[in-house]
């Protein structure tokens, strides 16, 4: 498309009599007049140029450092929601155990007899420590075990019943526990010395 008119252009200029090597000459003058124009522009200094360049480089870093800014507010936020509902799970999970034990309190209310009533608490129990297993919840192993200050912390030193009982825990005052295999709470126990 665009060859077929410069091909029509050419034989407009050669069948007219009014394109003369002097018109010729003020077309080629014309096409010149731009190329000076852009030469005469004053070049900038390397003043100029350096100075544009660490203007640039402080944007750069200023938009930077607002973004890197935004990330830690906004990480900041996440990490506070996160910690308000993480226990949101172990909560939910609790809630038909506390039901039980609200049943268990009415029950003992009107209860006659003592057996049903026993045997109802021990259901629920058992239903709180599998449910506490679920999420990762475990006992710490005590008594006859070889004091271990990881798991345990001593309350006393009693002396040994038995040889074989020197060092080992004797007694347990308080259960220890281990979630997902990190202790959050040391067993209290008595050592034998």
């Amino acid at each position: 498309m665009f060859n077929k008119k410069k091909n029509k252009d050419k034989d407009e200029n050669i069948m007219n009599p009014e394109n003369t090597p002097e018109n010729a000459a003020e077309n080629v003058e014309d096409t010149d007049a731009p190329v000076n124009e852009t030469e005469q522009a004053p070049e900038l200094s390397i003043e100029e140029k350096l100075q544009a360049e660490v203007q640039q480089l402080n944007d750069k870093y200023l938009r930077l450092y607002a973004e890197f800014d935004n990330y830690k507010r906004r990480t900041q936020k996440e990490r506070v929601e996160l910690l308000q509902t993480a226990g949101k799970d172990v909560i939910v999970s609790l809630l038909p155990v506390l039901d039980d034990f609200d049943r268990a309190l009415k029950a003992m209310e009107t209860a006659a007899d003592v057996a049903p009533v026993k045997e109802g608490i021990l259901l629920v129990s058992t239903k709180l420590k599998n449910t506490l297993s679920q999420k990762g919840l475990k006992d710490v192993e005590s008594i006859n075990a070889p004091f271990n200050t990881d798991f345990h912390e001593a309350i006393t030193n009693i002396p040994a019943p038995t040889a074989d009982l020197k060092g080992k825990v004797i007694d347990e005052v308080e259960k220890g526990y281990t979630l997902n295999d990190n202790v959050i709470r040391f067993a209290k126990v008595v050592v034998g010395a």
